[in-house]
């Protein structure tokens, strides 16, 4: 496994494309970022904020490997939207629950990492997550972030910025129009597909009118080198961290140190979800799905801690920002998919919570389709600046 120029196949297109409708299409790391249940802390799980790679793969008791990359999704969506038409029995819903669900703690995992292998991704979920992702990343990291980019060595020629599991390019819709000076987008993921999508709605321009270019670059990214790195300014992720082990994550840390280049990782579960009204069994799914996040050593939501540590140990000033997704009656169809996939995941963790979790998922489907469901999922963003060198700031 590696990234290196030298295996990874690379795929260059201007930035010109067209960018497609606004909010077209989302997330870079996947919905691993969409949440999980614990209580945030600056050091053990902080508030998080939508993971990245990717989108709703087809797992677990429903699914199976390779399925279409919007299987998983459409199965979500045959679930009936209690509230409305006559309901089907409840183990349609959650078997659809199962199918955009368990494989809701999967999102993100992309081909980027082993434990995701042989899954494809839809871009249907990324486009329906990408609002929520945009509004929830923490603005307030961008004003130290220009700074040390404003006086890299290298800025008078542009920023090359490293999307790591870039899914359909959000990350780079999202944070380009807000960075200053011509760019150099180099995206990286396993998925063609989605590599395609994300050259097609690539953004064109700078804050300050600046082009923006774009590269794709195929390849693993969990063995990343100083080397792969060699020309970056800036490494980015969006809902990555929660679905990489602890290895995977001291070796992106060792990388960016090494080569001197700031992070920016945004949408980190850290294992909490807020739901309100509050329903007796809320708590009892988040512990379920949370560990069902850490299976095969994923982080989950410890990876916000794993990483900030591992970040500082290597001299980095490291910067970590709450990012919730707040979701209202505006989200009605991104809270009933997540819904079902954070109730899926539950009940493959957890077999014998099945029966009353077919209640609990009507329930809140009913509560979500008239719009009386609010739901707070907390994620972290982390901004990791190394020690200054060569007259960076």
């Amino acid at each position: 496994m590696t990234t290196s120029a030298s295996t990874a196949t690379t795929t260059t297109a201007s930035a010109g494309a067209p960018t497609g409708t606004a909010g077209s299409v989302g997330a870079g790391a996947g919905l691993g970022a969409a949440l999980s249940a614990g209580t945030p802390t600056p050091t053990g799980g902080t508030p998080p904020g939508g993971s990245a790679t990717g989108a709703i793969p087809a797992t677990g008791a429903v699914a199976a490997r390779g399925v279409a990359p919007d299987a998983a999704l459409t199965a979500g969506a045959v679930a009936p939207v209690v509230g409305g038409a006559a309901s089907a029995p409840a183990v349609s819903v959650l078997a659809a629950a199962s199918a955009s669900g368990a494989a809701l703690s999967m999102a993100g995992r992309g081909g980027d990492t082993p434990a995701a292998e042989g899954h494809q991704y839809a871009p249907q979920w990324l486009e329906l997550r990408e609002s929520a992702d945009a509004a929830a990343r923490a603005a307030d990291l961008l004003d130290p972030l220009r700074i040390r980019l404003a006086n890299l060595p290298r800025r008078t020629t542009g920023l090359v910025v490293h999307d790591l599991g870039c899914g359909t390019g959000s990350m780079g819709r999202w944070l380009a129009p807000r960075l200053d000076g011509a760019q150099q987008w180099v995206l990286h993921d396993q998925d063609p597909a989605l590599l395609r999508l994300a050259i097609e709605r690539a953004p064109r321009a700078g804050a300050d009118g600046s082009p923006v270019t774009v590269t794709t670059r195929r390849g693993d990214i969990g063995r990343l080198t100083a080397d792969d790195l060699a020309d970056a300014s800036l490494v980015t992720a969006s809902a990555l961290l929660d679905v990489l082990t602890r290895e995977e994550i001291e070796t992106l840390a060792g990388a960016c140190a090494d080569a001197g280049v700031p992070a920016l990782l945004t949408l980190s579960v850290v294992g909490r979800a807020d739901l309100v009204p509050a329903h007796p069994m809320d708590q009892e799914i988040a512990e379920a799905f949370n560990a069902h996040q850490r299976a095969s050593e994923l982080l989950g939501p410890d990876a916000i801690t794993v990483a900030c540590e591992a970040f500082a140990q290597r001299g980095a000033t490291v910067r970590v920002h709450p990012s919730p997704w707040r979701l209202d009656d505006r989200h009605i169809a991104l809270t009933e998919e997540w819904l079902r996939g954070w109730v899926g995941a539950a009940c493959e963790q957890r077999p014998e919570l099945t029966e009353r979790a077919e209640a609990y998922l009507r329930d809140r489907l009913a509560a979500c389709a008239a719009g009386e469901l609010r739901v707070t999922l907390h994620h972290s963003d982390l901004l990791a600046l190394p020690r200054p060198t060569g007259g960076a700031s």
